[in-house]
């Protein structure tokens, strides 16, 4: 069984809590553990925030999901003026930096962050975090008997 959700949202600091929201009911009623939920609740934050303060041409950006039994995978796409890597670069911010930390923080909850930016086209957050799973979780009913997928973490 995979579970896929896509958001189209507008580029408005509202659109944070609901993205986050939503990806947060989603897991919770799959039956992840809240500590896991927590963590990629604080990622995907990151991630939007990301969008509002350095995706300045663009007016709406795309928050997609998907969990296949053992991952997340989340995208968060932003059609901004992008930003070139080797010049730009990802670099550590300073531990008691006011701003600056979002990247840190995501790298430092999910099991794997990339990004992908090209100058004028914008920007793809790729965030994926293994699950752990409540003792009744209903995904673990609703995927007894299912066939496991071939294709690794789900895709989105």
């Amino acid at each position: 069984m995979e579970f896929k959700l896509t958001l189209a949202l507008p580029r408005d600091n509202q659109s944070v809590p609901v993205a986050r929201r939503v990806l947060k009911n989603s897991l919770e009623v799959l039956g992840v553990r809240p500590d896991c939920v927590a963590d990629i609740e604080l990622a995907l934050t990151e991630a939007c925030t990301n969008v509002l303060d350095h995706a300045a041409d663009a007016d709406e950006y795309e928050v997609s999901a998907g969990v296949d039994g053992t991952a997340c995978v989340i995208e968060v796409v932003d059609r901004g003026q992008g930003f070139d890597g080797s010049v730009k670069g990802l670099a550590d911010a300073e531990p008691h930096a006011e701003d600056g930390r979002g990247i840190q923080l995501m790298r430092a909850l999910v099991d794997k962050v990339t990004f992908t930016s090209r100058p004028a086209v914008g920007t793809v957050v790729h965030l994926e975090k293994e699950l752990e799973w409540t003792e009744d979780a209903p995904i673990k009913r609703l995927t007894e008997g299912s066939p496991p997928t071939d294709h690794g973490p789900c895709s989105v």
